[in-house]
């Protein structure tokens, strides 16, 4: 590795799977000093212990649960330089279909915990000592700019992260802080959450890799790789985008 993460200090949250544990060990590899939170705390604890990472559990809708995080991070590296919003969820229900209960609690992960998590860093950014400096990065979905009618939910929660980068990014800038903020945007990845639907849909994997034209299924390495370039200085003058990881899946005329 190159180890262009060298010496700074990452928070990951959904660090327990699929995207968020190729980020977990890729950035402990570019010599990243990495905490991975997630609510599964066994393969949450494995995944780190395997990268070498700190691991802490984590609701990311819960605002003590971001002071802890925080403050376990002030404690053992004295500064906070990457963060990556990643943990989300599914509810795979439409309009019609979703109840108040399951609405609240997708949006309380997917956008009320991404609201948090870079309310707190910028705090925490705010103070890194030689001035304020780091790096946000906000996993969103091909469902901000192509809706899913059988997830209302996801779809809304998705294009509200888009928007709520944007307005960090953009606040941080003329605030003269030296914090930017950007999305990933992922295609159709291979994640725990596609293994299960297999069970349902045998089908499945054929169906997310035809999405792009490349004809495959993205990787959390994809991912991992877009996140190293974002969190790095490399990246220094890049804020408030979409990075899209589709394989071309929003590139294409839907007729071809």
């Amino acid at each position: 590795m190159t180890e262009r993460l060298n010496g700074k200090a990452a928070i990951i949250t959904g660090g327990a799977s699929g995207i968020g544990a190729a980020m977990v060990q890729r950035f402990a590899a570019e010599g990243a000093q990495v905490v991975s939170t997630d609510v599964q705390t066994e393969l949450g604890q494995k995944i780190a212990d395997e990268a070498g990472a700190l691991f802490v559990q984590q609701d990311v809708s819960a605002a003590d649960d971001w002071d802890a995080v925080l403050g376990r991070v002030n404690k053992e590296y004295g500064r906070l330089d990457i963060l990556v919003n990643n943990a989300g969820i599914v509810a795979a229900k439409s309009i019609e279909e979703i109840d108040l209960e399951s609405w609240h609690h997708l949006l309380g992960i997917n956008l009320t915990g991404v609201m948090l998590g870079c309310q707190k860093a910028i705090k925490a950014m705010r103070d890194n000592p030689g001035g304020s400096s780091g790096s946000i990065i906000n996993i969103a979905s091909t469902s901000a700019f192509a809706a899913l009618p059988g997830d209302v939910a996801y779809t809304a929660s998705k294009s509200g992260v888009r928007m709520l980068t944007r307005s960090i990014a953009v606040h941080c800038a003329q605030q003269a802080l030296n914090i930017r903020c950007n999305n990933i945007v992922p295609g159709g990845t291979h994640t725990a959450i596609i293994d299960a639907a297999q069970q349902v849909v045998p089908d499945i994997y054929d169906r997310v890799a035809a999405m792009s034209p490349m004809n495959r299924m993205g990787q959390g390495a994809d991912m991992a790789s877009a996140a190293v370039y974002l969190a790095s200085d490399d990246a220094g003058f890049v804020t408030g985008s979409d990075l899209l990881v589709d394989g071309g899946m929003l590139a294409v005329h839907p007729g071809y």
